[in-house]
């Protein structure tokens, strides 16, 4: 390995394994700086494949011949009673993140992946890019890429204006076992790709791989994400509020969360959803919300080094396309740096080219798909993209879909 040069990856979640497994298979010599020092949890985050990130996986070595996730036939829409709204067939793969994770990690070289280095300065010249982390720990390289997520340290320090914007609106979601639901909660929901739609809110559903990436049937677990409007200095502010008063406006950790918010929010969910989704929402252990926000940076390459996933643009889940549009980031990536051998600066300003429009697309389209949940409707143009995706038909028809650009 070194045969095309030195290139440091900061963070070591899916975007950054994504694209450390892609260009380790291409002779960079790859290392993967990890803030945390415990290994990554997706706290019952669910994923929507595509076909894009299969195609990525494949072409990092990844087998998707054993078994990703779980399929899915249709989608149904639950009215309040629980009785089918309506229905649309739509095949489809779902996973979980730690499974993506398991696989991602377990074929890049486990002494390539470095925990507990959060990044605390980089400085670049004309010949490469020097990184200083926190641990004290320095190193030289060709290329820094920073897929350090949402709050990326990378991007602080290129971009200071460029910040998370919140969308008013929260998602409360959770994993429960299988085996947990009742016999009429596996019939009804756990075939399906599953949504409810009570006013200004949304309940999307879906089977995943359980724990220790079982797929044995009644093994496996139930993944929902439970949209519900929160204005920001109201409902909002109070949610993040933790028991000694210190106030989490970027979001609060799950374990800080105080137990009269979870209780609420089991007691806003018999009112206000389908008899099956109340049953999940009441039988998650460890129920958690994550706010919404809106991330979109003007520019993703500098010099020698490049924004990758959630560092460049953090798109509403309603789209289903955060891992995939990483892994897309990643193989764009490698093409602009085998298109430009000997060139990396100009490698990677090809590779803004390629994304940037991208990145910008997606947060609009799935802005778009999450208008209707707004705390604040203010404009013309949110109320018509509410109107516009407040239909079953519509929300089945286009949540977590690739979308196509006109």
């Amino acid at each position: 390995m070194g045969e095309q040069g030195k290139l440091v990856i900061v963070g070591g979640s899916l975007g950054g394994l994504f694209a450390a497994n892609l260009l380790l298979r291409q002779g960079w010599d790859v290392q993967v700086y990890e803030r945390s020092a415990d290994e990554l949890e997706g706290r019952g985050a669910g994923i929507v494949t595509h076909p894009e990130l299969m195609e990525v996986l494949q072409r990092a070595g990844i087998s998707t011949d054993d078994e990703v996730g779980v399929t899915v036939a249709e989608r149904v829409t639950l009215a309040t009673d629980g009785s089918v709204l309506a229905r649309r067939p739509q095949p489809q793969l779902l996973t979980a993140w730690s499974r993506l994770f398991h696989l991602l990690k377990s074929a890049f070289p486990a002494e390539r992946y470095h925990s507990g280095h959060g990044l605390e300065h980089f400085s670049q010249d004309a010949d490469g890019v020097t990184v200083q982390f926190s641990s004290g720990h320095e190193v030289r390289a060709d290329l820094l890429i920073a897929a350090d997520g949402l709050r990326s340290t990378v991007r602080q320090q290129l971009l200071p204006e460029v910040r998370p914007v919140y969308a008013g609106y929260i998602a409360w979601r959770g994993l429960v076992e299988e085996s947990a639901l009742s016999e009429r909660a596996r019939e009804e929901l756990f075939p399906y790709f599953a949504f409810g739609l009570p006013p200004q809110e949304q309940m999307i559903a879906y089977p995943v791989a359980g724990t220790g990436n079982q797929m044995t049937p009644g093994k496996r677990r139930f993944n929902f994400v439970w949209y519900r409007p929160a204005d920001e200095h109201g409902t909002f502010r109070a949610m993040v509020t933790d028991v000694n008063g210190k106030v989490w406006m970027d979001g609060i950790p799950p374990p800080l969360i105080r137990p009269e918010v979870i209780t609420e929010a089991r007691t806003a969910a018999r009112r206000v959803l389908a008899p099956q989704f109340a049953e999940v929402v009441e039988k998650t252990e460890n129920l958690f919300f994550q706010p919404i926000f809106d991330l979109e940076s003007s520019r993703i390459a500098f010099g020698r080094v490049a924004l990758l996933g959630d560092s460049a643009f953090v798109a509403r889940p309603h789209c289903g396309m955060g891992v995939t549009k990483a892994a897309g980031d990643a193989q764009a990536l490698l093409t602009a740096l085998q298109q430009q051998p000997g060139d990396p600066a100009g490698a990677l300003q090809a590779y803004e080219r390629a994304r940037v429009d991208f990145g910008s697309f997606i947060v609009g389209h799935a802005r778009a798909l999450g208008a209707y949940m707004q705390a604040q409707l203010s404009t013309p143009e949110e109320r018509a993209m509410a109107e516009r995706y407040r239909s079953p038909e519509a929300i089945m028809r286009e949540t977590a879909i690739s979308p196509r650009r006109a």
